[in-house]
């Protein structure tokens, strides 16, 4: 397995205002002989709060510290799931002597990247930078003011592989920066000025239909043809690429790009990367197969998976995807949500110290617990033998096992629950329960629009409870914060959890037509352009105008594991100026995606957030229902199950609900009863009064 783990994977202008990242300084280590981060309330950094390092939280207070000490700075940025960061504690931040070096030689700042985001898109742009991969641990070397001047990921206490051992690394940097302060400052100059550059714009493009299929054209080609996903090892649940594919298949018909998300879903559903017992998928595959998980469970992946499951189950029919969606959502609830209803960020892969140990099981184990003839039948099915599949031990899948019965499912499901039971006695995973609003928006969009497309009302219910949690606990009047975890913030908010919650706003909308959150998503949507806007270009940048000074504003627009937070607003943007019957929206959305097309041009694969964006500007269908009673009901149910990919669904419950100057008003008879419209650019259907026929009504204004 490669020695780093791989997350959701970049200028800031000084600020004027006091800092207002964290809810107050920072204090000074306590008496007990923890360090500074006992006084934090991140689960990752709190595991970090007995190292004999002397670490500090990212804050005014470090950054003075080192200048005051004019001493270099060790950052150190990494999340509470990941298993490599756990490695590198222990063979390094737990160590006395290597921490006694670490402690001489450097100011050292621990980040969760799940909390400051920011901190890790500037620091992780710069390891690029240097020509090298991306991943987490991640560990910087910064001059006193915070500019980054080297730096790699997981670095071994011994030198092994070809890999420095951690204290002689230190070491050299230290050496550098006393006595040959000339290397520093080149390396520091030409850093700094790559990141400036990132930013700035790079002439025009046009992306029309053509480019959307010739960019699928190769996107498809990237495609494992036996096991789905990308060629080769190790393999990401990367949900934007095959929402791109899908949107190909539906925009041309052609059946080879429902295929290869098809078989990428089957793969993956079947896979050891999905936990057959509690639901749930792991971050990524090491293997071409996807059977070796790294095991732990994000609350991003899964969202963007649930919702792309229900898509693809609506047009395939495969029960599959249907139970692997209802199986997350279980997980969801009983293992991911908070007291308050919100959901919490991650499990962690490592238990007892060892990877994936709650997850494996043994061939004896599992014949002790379920008995010989159940056992022996259970095994047959989930590739479980005396040898195993994982170092000794076998990890649970059904990538090559045999045909199974209806009478065969509901033995194997009963097997499932007996050994559900007996692994609930475990040690556990770490849970990592801070609330992060960007990731809560992403799982409440999916839990609404799944919902809508499988008819689960439920869903929907519990994606309304998430989101009056951040509505509420999560705001500063009309602002929001990005975290949430004991009833603390981190505030300000980034423009992701902004493009989420808006995000998530409008499904929620779409799939009730409560006003209440259509007016939400507005008020956010003026905080984000108040505050977090470039004007010259009409993006976004990650944080806001009052946010603590960083050595550069991040400003990416390239997609993670989460999709960049521009292209949702572009997505959110031309939503807006349908359901608010708002041209003003659409016009930022066409200058936004206007801005971004030459990024794309340049980098396809990390803009795929983007292309989608660009295909709903192009083929969004505007479903407009009026009128109540069950004949609306009956329009508003058969326009939700359409996939959100290409629709937006407007309820008008009368004439005058409609805005001013939407295209269907003009057709509109307020004596009909209730019937759906199909607008298409600014031309609309006739009125579809059969629900079954409104799916024909909507190919039919595309063609």
């Amino acid at each position: 397995m490669r020695a780093t783990c791989y997350g959701a994977s970049m200028s800031t202008q000084p600020s004027t205002q006091p800092p207002t990242q964290s809810e107050g300084p920072s204090p000074g280590p306590p008496s007990d002989g923890r360090n500074r981060l006992a006084t934090e309330t991140s689960p990752y950094l709190l595991q970090h709060q007995a190292n004999p390092v002397d670490w500090w939280p990212w804050g005014p207070e470090a950054l003075a510290q080192a200048k005051r000490s004019n001493r270099p700075i060790l950052l150190s940025v990494g999340y509470a799931a990941c298993h490599w960061c756990h490695v590198m504690a222990h063979e390094s931040f737990e160590d006395d002597a290597t921490a006694r070096v670490m402690n001489e030689l450097f100011v050292n700042i621990k980040v969760d990247r799940e909390e400051r985001p920011d901190i890790d898109q500037i620091y992780m742009a710069a390891l690029h930078h240097l020509g090298e991969h991306g991943g987490w641990p991640l560990t910087m070397f910064l001059t006193p003011s915070a500019e980054p001047i080297w730096g790699g990921t997981y670095f071994p206490k011994g030198a092994r592989y070809g890999k420095p051992a951690f204290v002689e690394v230190l070491r050299e940097i230290a050496r550098l920066f006393r006595e040959e302060p000339d290397k520093i400052e080149r390396n520091r100059a030409a850093l700094m000025e790559r990141l400036a550059a990132a930013a700035r714009p790079v002439g025009t493009a046009t992306i029309g239909r053509a480019e959307l299929d010739k960019a699928a054209l190769q996107l498809g080609g990237l495609i494992d043809p036996v096991n789905g996903g990308t060629r080769g090892a190790p393999k990401f649940p990367q949900a934007a690429l095959f929402e791109c594919l899908w949107r190909a298949g539906l925009r041309s018909g052609e059946a080879r790009f429902f295929a290869a998300v098809e078989i990428t879903l089957d793969h993956i559903c079947e896979g050891g990367i999905y936990d057959h017992l509690g639901g749930g998928f792991a971050r990524y595959a090491v293997d071409e197969r996807w059977l070796v998980p790294h095991f732990e469970k994000m609350l991003y992946d899964n969202a963007q998976l649930l919702e792309l499951l229900a898509i693809a189950y609506r047009r395939t029919g495969k029960d599959l995807y249907r139970r692997r969606a209802y199986e997350t959502v279980a997980w969801l609830e009983r293992e991911m949500t908070t007291g308050q209803g919100a959901f919490c960020a991650s499990l962690d892969a490592d238990s007892e110290g060892e990877e994936g140990k709650f997850y494996v099981w043994s061939y004896d184990e599992v014949i002790r617990q379920l008995g010989i003839e159940d056992g022996e039948f259970f095994a047959r099915h989930y590739d479980v033998t005396p040898a195993g599949n994982f170092e000794g031990a076998n990890i649970l899948n059904r990538l090559k096992s045999p045909p199974r019965s209806g009478a065969d499912e509901a033995r194997l499901a009963a097997s499932r629950e007996k050994l559900l039971s007996v692994r609930a006695l475990r040690v556990r995973p770490g849970l990592d329960d801070k609330v992060l609003a960007d990731w809560n928006g992403l799982m409440i969009a999916a839990l609404a629009n799944a919902g809508s497309m499988l008819e689960e009302p439920r869903w929907v219910d519990l994606a309304h409870r998430a989101f009056d949690f951040v509505a509420n606990a999560m705001t500063r009047g009309d602002r929001l914060s990005h975290s949430w975890r004991q009833g603390k913030l981190k505030f300000p908010g980034l423009a992701s959890d902004y493009a989420a919650m808006i995000r998530a706003a409008l499904a929620l909308h779409e799939a009730t037509g409560t006003a209440s959150f259509l007016d939400r998503a507005l008020q956010w949507q003026k905080a984000l352009d108040h505050d977090y806007a470039n004007a010259e270009l009409g993006t976004y940048y990650l944080t806001a105008a009052d946010a603590e000074g960083l050595v550069i504003r991040p400003a990416a627009t390239t997609d993670e594991a989460t999709p960049n937070h521009n292209a949702v607003a572009a997505q959110n943007l031309i939503r807006l100026a349908v359901l608010a019957g708002d041209d003003t929206w659409r016009d930022k959305a066409d200058r936004l995606i206007a801005t971004v097309a030459p990024l794309i041009a340049e980098n396809l694969y990390m803009h795929l957030a983007m292309l989608n964006a660009i295909d709903l500007r192009l083929r969004g269908a505007e479903v407009v229902v009026t009128g109540q009673g069950a004949s609306a009901d009956a329009l508003l149910a058969a326009a939700r199950q359409l996939p959100p990919l290409d629709r937006i669904v407007l309820h008008a419950a009368s004439a005058a609900a409609l805005p001013g100057k939407h295209p269907a008003r003009a057709k509109l008879d307020a004596a009909h009863a209730p019937q759906a419209f199909v607008c298409v650019g600014e031309t609309c259907s006739l009125p579809v009064i059969d629900a079954s026929a409104l799916p024909e009504a909507i190919e039919a204004m595309r063609r």
